[in-house]
């Protein structure tokens, strides 16, 4: 099956996860509710069935959302 494409806010919120941004960091730089973040992150679990920091880093590393070596300089 076809995965869901992501959406750009959810590849902003993706982005600033694995830079390891918290929820409440990502609302104040989105400027959105805490929930909204939540349901972000909640519907990047569900379209892409990862779970972990590590495996969303993973993820928007070899789909080209966030270069490996700016992880670096986080």
């Amino acid at each position: 099956p076809e995965q869901e494409p992501l959406t750009p806010r959810e590849i902003e919120v993706l982005t600033l996860i694995v830079r390891g941004f918290l929820n409440k960091q990502i609302a104040q730089q989105l400027h959105v509710a805490l929930t909204t973040v939540i349901s972000h992150r909640r519907n990047l679990i569900r379209k892409l069935g990862i779970r972990s920091v590590a495996g969303l880093t993973i993820y928007a590393v070899t789909k080209g959302y966030v270069d490996a070596e700016q992880l670096c300089d986080s």
